[in-house]
């Protein structure tokens, strides 16, 4: 039998190793900007969206055609050190898609990065097939902590979010994930392990996981 339940995977984190990356774009951004980065900044605000993280906890602007204006720079830097030093999958990423695709589990992503990003890497990294949607920043009103970007992953592959799994690195990611109502598989590649708290399973590579595993939570095997 075939096991029905959805995967639901953060981007960055988890299935990409893009933290230096990212945290190279902030320091070009500020460098340009003349803008400050508080010590401990970057780890504080991964997962969250740009708007919050440059509004909230940078207190760089509270002008939202601003935000933005920093936002997308801050995104096409990233996109330059991408291109730059290139990027790899995280270690057992591809082999925990064909898992799930062997099985027949509808795959999603649901991000706080740009859709660009997200399909630069899927074409970098040859991922794209194992997808059937992603959902971005640019996609919902609210960012993570708030459920919304996995509400609607799930919404676009008609599936019931009790049946979900959300894979994620960030706990604004995993309280997104439970927000939703979802089960959370808590990925330790920014967070050691033991700090990822209200997870169900927590790994350090996601193939350290079985898919009939995860089937059980649900009453099923495959």
């Amino acid at each position: 039998m075939k096991a029905q339940w959805t995967a639901i995977f953060d981007w960055d984190g988890v299935i990409l190793d893009s933290s230096r990356h990212h945290e190279e774009s902030w320091e070009r951004l500020a460098k340009e900007e003349g803008r400050i980065l508080p010590e401990g900044h970057f780890l504080k605000g991964f997962g969250r969206r740009n708007v919050e993280i440059m509004r909230d906890m940078l207190n760089w602007s509270e002008d939202l055609a601003e935000i933005q204006r920093l936002s997308l720079r801050k995104e096409e830097l990233y996109r330059e050190v991408v291109k730059d030093w290139g990027i790899e999958s995280l270690p057992g990423v591809r082999e925990w898609l064909e898992r799930l695709k062997k099985e027949g589990i509808a795959c999603g992503i649901g991000s706080s990065t740009e859709e660009k990003n997200v399909r630069l890497g899927l074409g970098l990294l040859g991922l794209g097939d194992f997808f059937q949607t992603a959902v971005t920043a640019e996609h919902v009103k609210r960012g993570k902590p708030a459920p919304d970007v996995f509400l609607e992953v799930a919404r676009r592959l008609n599936a019931n979010p009790a049946q979900c799994v959300v894979f994620e690195d960030a706990p604004a990611g995993v309280e997104a994930g439970r927000a939703a109502g979802m089960k959370v598989v808590g990925v330790t590649t920014t967070h050691p392990g033991g700090h990822l708290e209200g997870v169900d399973r927590e790994v350090v590579r996601l193939d350290e996981l079985e898919v009939g595993e995860l089937s059980r939570w649900f009453g099923r095997s495959t």
